[in-house]
């Protein structure tokens, strides 16, 4: 039963039964219907704008766990690249060293990977930047511990090689210490004897006894035995292995053949004055990869320290060379 409603007659002075019409009530429905959804819009786009839905929330705390770990991941990387760049040094810097080998060249320690669309897929993501240099250099990292891998292997080919190579790198005089007069031009530039004028001496000169016996200062095989051209005389050549070779020039006579298997202290031939000589000596010659070096650095197997240091100074005297 609908409730009926009153309203005061100011002409009559008495409560009336009063009726709204059905255009004020459906006006008056349609106004707080309005109202209402107003007010509702209201408060929705205020508690979306400054309050978080829980699915919200929740969202934005894994994107906060997920930026803290990446930090973290990004630091532990960070202590990781210090540890492989000791790796790389101690790898170039003293086990390389050791086996006179050279190092792995920076170009290929820190060269990039290919694709330059490779890190595409994080581009639009709320962490594009810090996703990007963190794989980034996980990339990096992962190829340089390859590559530092692969030198181990090779370091330990090397060593499982170090008792034979040991054998074969040239380490002795090549004349007998008894027989030994004296060295009279060491490595570097000399006065040549025959034009008198500076010349770079890429040997050693042994003065001797005419006849005294030259030796093999490494296991090895004979490359070449016999007269040579280019003042040398009669000349042995020598391959060590490892990058290693060696010459007995001006020799006498030779007592070894090409491809001749020859080891440490072998006589390989007599000590001789043979091609552009102005006397009986030994020329010797240790040459690495190509390239003359200093025989000095190799006496010492059978030299004393005051014998290895009379060597040296002897070596390093100033003068003319005998071929």
């Amino acid at each position: 039963m609908s409730r009926i409603k009153y309203h005061y007659n100011t002409k009559t002075l008495r409560f009336e039964p009063y009726r709204e019409k059905w255009s004020k009530r459906i006006f008056r429905i349609a106004f707080n219907i309005v109202a209402g959804m107003l007010f509702a819009t209201t408060v929705l786009l205020l508690a979306y704008r400054y309050l978080d839905s829980p699915k919200e929330k929740r969202l934005r705390r894994e994107l906060d766990i997920t930026e803290s770990q990446l930090k973290i991941l990004e630091n532990q990387l960070n202590q990781m690249e210090e540890v492989i760049v000791d790796l790389e040094h101690r790898d170039d810097q003293i086990y390389r060293a050791l086996f006179a080998t050279e190092p792995v060249s920076a170009e290929v320690r820190k060269s990039g990977l290919s694709g330059l669309n490779r890190y595409d897929r994080f581009k639009g993501l709320l962490l594009t930047e810090m996703l990007t240099e963190v794989t980034q250099k996980m990339d990096q990292l992962r190829k340089r511990a390859y590559v530092q891998t692969r030198s181990y292997d090779e370091l330990w080919g090397l060593i499982q090689n170090k008792s034979e190579m040991l054998k074969s790198i040239p380490a002795i005089i090549p004349v007998d210490l008894s027989d030994l007069e004296r060295m009279t031009s060491g490595f570097g530039f000399r006065i040549d004897p025959i034009y008198q004028t500076p010349k770079f001496h890429a040997g050693m000169d042994f003065v001797a006894e005419l006849g005294a016996p030259v030796y093999a200062t490494g296991n090895g095989v004979v490359s070449s035995a016999g007269l040579e051209a280019g003042g040398y005389g009669n000349c042995v050549r020598i391959r060590h292995g490892f990058g290693y070779e060696t010459i007995y020039a001006h020799l006498m006579s030779v007592s070894v053949r090409p491809g001749m298997r020859v080891t440490r202290g072998q006589k390989v031939g007599l000590l001789g004055s043979t091609g552009k000589s102005t006397g009986p000596h030994l020329h010797y010659e240790v040459i690495h990869k190509g390239q003359p070096v200093n025989p000095v650095y190799f006496y010492y197997s059978d030299l004393s320290p005051e014998e290895y240091a009379k060597v040296v100074e002897q070596s390093n005297r100033p003068g003319q060379a005998m071929d």
